[in-house]
C-alpha cells in the first residue's frame, strides 16, 4: 500500500508563512512528479505547484513569487513553503504523487489534505 502523510497546515495571519510537507511511503515505486493542489470551499481543486523528477517546477499564477515547492528525493518528501499568505489562500491543501510501480502503469496518489486558514 501507498500512503501520503501531510503536515504543516494551520492558522496564520495575513502576511505570515507556513511550510507544508508530504512524505510518500509504501510500495510507491519510482516517483515521477509531485505536486500540491488546493480546494477552497465551493471551488474546484486547483494546482498550486508542481515539481518533476528532474526538479523542474511550475506554479499557479497566484503562487508565483510567494510559494516555493521543493523535493527531498531520498525521503520521498515534497515541501511547499508559503510566504506572504493572504486570506484567499485559505483552503485544504492536498499532496499529489505520480509514480511508476515495478509492474504496471503509472499511478496517481493523493494525500488526505491539510487545512490552511489565513486570517485577515
Amino acid at each position: 500500500q501507498v500512503q501520503l502523510v501531510e503536515s504543516g497546515g494551520g492558522l496564520v495571519q495575513a502576511g505570515g508563512s507556513l511550510r507544508l510537507s508530504c512524505t510518500a511511503s509504501g510500495s510507491i515505486g519510482s516517483i515521477n512528479a509531485m505536486a500540491w493542489y488546493r480546494q477552497a470551499p465551493g471551488k474546484q481543486r486547483e494546482l498550486v505547484a508542481h515539481i518533476t523528477s528532474l526538479g523542474s517546477t511550475d506554479y499557479a499564477d497566484s503562487a508565483k513569487g510567494r510559494f516555493t515547492i521543493t523535493r527531498e528525493y531520498a525521503k520521498n518528501t515534497v515541501y511547499l513553503q508559503m510566504n506572504s499568505l493572504q486570506p484567499e489562500d485559505t483552503a485544504v491543501y492536498y499532496c499529489y504523487v505520480n509514480s511508476t510501480p515495478r509492474i504496471g502503469a503509472r499511478r496517481n496518489y493523493w494525500g488526505q489534505g491539510t487545512q490552511v486558514t489565513v486570517s485577515s
